[in-house]
């Protein structure tokens, strides 16, 4: 061959390799016309076919720096996670010319792998894959934080296999998987995977870049990880801020209720500006009631307050824990009480606000109560002075020795009381509530009247024209409790006072021996019994003892029953016949009965003096027997001095 036909058949094999795969008849004859031996030409052929395999590694090489870089770019002008992630699972799946790519992110917490975005998966069941802990390639790696792949995934190891992932990856057709991990040092962020329809081998090539694309897929976890704690650190601290503010609010409303509390409370204002104050501080309704659960005070008196099982069980225990207790019921949103060691003296319902007690504003409602509770001992303690100053009163105006009556009438001058209006006495009773709480509530209810307590008895010296039976009545609903009332006639001076107390007194020491309570009686018509009542407790015991006391003996040594034969006797106005028809007995029987009273009482006990002293002892002891028939009449009546 000629030196110029050489370049044109040196080209000719060089367009015939570019051209063609290296093995057809194309090639043999542009070598042929170079006039090489033939071992000579095939070597230039497989020199020439090798440059071509390196120029075209070269070319995707290019092609997959060029992707990269354009990756790149993107990390750092793109800021949203999905589009970035998206893009990059698109890009990955352009390069490596897969049928499916996705990218599976890692729950450190679950340890669980969930599919997060994907490109060429047509099944919705693999598109929500969560692999569970160590299932499938996946589960693989994530443990040995390293590239796995499989060419048939169905002869995959059988313990990684998982009946879910399995379903998934056979609604999805999938054969051949490769999967890489996406690390930030030690810690796995997700893994990104390439799957084909077909059996195929994974070389380093593809290995390699699929490592590149997930190293990127890293950054983007990596960043959008930082983003979030940044973004739930700035929300901590954002959060945190308005909790000081808001209870640094809350510590300024606290300190104000307080002040204007104690100023009310210097004020002597009452409970009003404490409902008042308190509701206005709260932006809500409060109710102030006392211990009977009274209101007593209304910040916002729109309507009445009803107190459900709910709440009476939120108050008893605001009552023993001394705290604002939460409550849901009617309208109301939290109770407090008002207490001073063991003393109650009422509570505070709030209703329902604007806005949700903090613990900030539920102290304050227990400051409230504690000045409350202050205040109501402050009441109290004026009260009981005054109370004790009407008691002194009571006790001189009723006093049998006139110059301590005058000194009386002196006194009640100064204090403004109309003594000669005060003529008449009312005398009350009460059992459980005591006769304190008795003194403070007839007090309330009768303004104008002196009230006090004197030698075990509540004493009222009030005008003519009082309702005695009215007033018992609403002190007995004010103490929860029956009250008795003893009335006797009215006076004319304050001279007269005394001895109308001494017959109210001995009236209601005999009302108690008959078990009479709450009721009102006038003196009138007891006296007679009352008379007798009031003599010395020692010969009143001698008395019975000497006029009854045999037989009633006589009955607990044999088990008779004279003392009521005796009884019946007396009733009947000493006849036999009428005694024996009032016991329905035989008057033969009622006969040998009264024999035998004549054995143990002496044969002249029938006579009219020693008879109408019987009768006496024996109407006073049924008048006992009423209260308790075991009971000796003498000994109760001797308790009252």
């Amino acid at each position: 061959m000629t030196h110029a036909a050489m370049p044109s058949a040196l080209l000719a094999v060089i367009d015939a390799v570019a051209g063609a795969d290296g093995d057809d008849e194309r090639v043999r004859e542009a070598l042929e016309r170079l006039g090489l031996e033939p071992g000579a030409a095939a070597a230039v052929r497989d020199r020439l076919l090798g440059a071509r395999r390196e120029l075209g590694r070269l070319r995707r090489r290019e092609h997959e720096l060029t992707a990269l870089f354009a990756s790149a770019r993107e990390l750092a002008e793109v800021h949203d996670t999905g589009t970035l992630l998206d893009r990059l699972v698109d890009r990955a799946h352009t390069m490596m010319g897969c049928d499916v790519t996705y990218l599976s992110e890692f729950d450190s917490r679950t340890r669980t792998l969930r599919v997060r975005t994907t490109k060429g998966s047509v099944s919705p069941l693999f598109q929500q894959l969560e692999v569970p802990p160590g299932a499938g390639l996946a589960g693989a790696v994530v443990e040995s934080r390293a590239a796995h792949w499989a060419a048939d995934y169905t002869r995959y190891a059988a313990d990684r296999h998982d009946a879910g992932v399995d379903d998934a990856v056979a609604a999805e057709g999938l054969v051949s998987i490769l999967g890489v991990p996406m690390l930030s040092g030690d810690d796995v962020l997700g893994v990104l995977f390439v799957a084909n329809r077909q059996e195929m081998a994974f070389n380093q090539e593809a290995i390699a870049l699929l490592s590149a694309l997930a190293d990127h897929a890293s950054v983007v976890l990596q960043t959008a990880q930082r983003m979030r704690e940044l973004q739930r650190s700035d929300d901590e601290a954002r959060s945190a801020l308005e909790r000081l503010t808001a209870h640094l609010g809350e510590r300024d409303r606290a300190n104000t209720v307080h002040q204007d509390l104690l100023r009310a409370v210097l004020a002597g204002g009452g409970f009003g500006p404490v409902a008042r104050t308190l509701g206005a501080a709260l932006g809500r309704r409060v109710v102030v009631i006392d211990e009977r659960d009274r209101p007593i005070a209304d910040s916002d008196p729109s309507g009445d307050v009803r107190l459900g099982p709910v709440t009476r069980g939120a108050l008893e225990a605001a009552r023993t824990s001394g705290r604002c207790v939460l409550v849901d019921d009617d309208g109301l949103s939290a109770v407090a009480s008002m207490t001073a060691g063991p003393r109650y003296f009422g509570a505070a319902l709030l209703g329902v606000g604007t806005f949700e007690l903090t613990p900030v504003d539920r102290r304050t409602v227990e400051r409230a109560m504690q000045v409350g509770a202050l205040l109501a001992l402050q009441r109290e303690a004026v009260a009981e002075a005054e109370s004790r100053i009407r008691a002194e009163l009571v006790a001189d105006l009723v006093d049998g020795d006139p110059e301590r009556r005058a000194d009386g009438e002196r006194r009640a001058r100064r204090l403004g009381v109309g003594v000669a209006d005060l003529d008449t006495v009312l005398l009350f009773t009460v059992t459980g509530a005591g006769r304190g709480a008795l003194v403070r509530a007839a007090q309330q209810l009768l303004p104008g009247a002196l009230v006090g307590e004197r030698r075990g008895a509540v004493i009222a010296l009030v005008p003519s024209a009082t309702d005695a039976d009215g007033v018992r009545a609403r002190l007995a609903v004010a103490l929860g409790e029956p009250v008795g009332c003893v009335r006797p006639p009215g006076v004319d001076s304050v001279a007269g006072l005394a001895a109308a107390v001494a017959t109210a007194t001995r009236t209601a020491r005999l009302l108690s021996a008959l078990g009479v309570t709450g009721t009102t009686e006038h003196t009138d018509d007891y006296l007679p019994y009352a008379a007798v009542l009031d003599t010395d407790p020692r010969s009143l015991r001698t008395f019975l003892d000497d006029t009854i006391g045999a037989v009633r003996a006589y009955d607990a040594e044999r088990g008779t029953e004279l003392l009521t034969t005796l009884r019946a006797f007396v009733r009947s106005n000493a006849s036999p016949t009428r005694t024996a028809r009032a016991l329905n007995f035989h008057p033969n029987t009622i006969l040998q009965r009264l024999d035998r009273l004549d054995r143990v009482l002496g044969p002249t006990w029938r006579d009219d003096e020693r008879l109408f002293r019987i009768s006496l002892a024996v109407r006073l002891d049924e008048l006992a027997a009423r209260v308790d028939p075991h009971i000796n009449p003498g000994d109760q009546w001797a308790e009252h001095p």
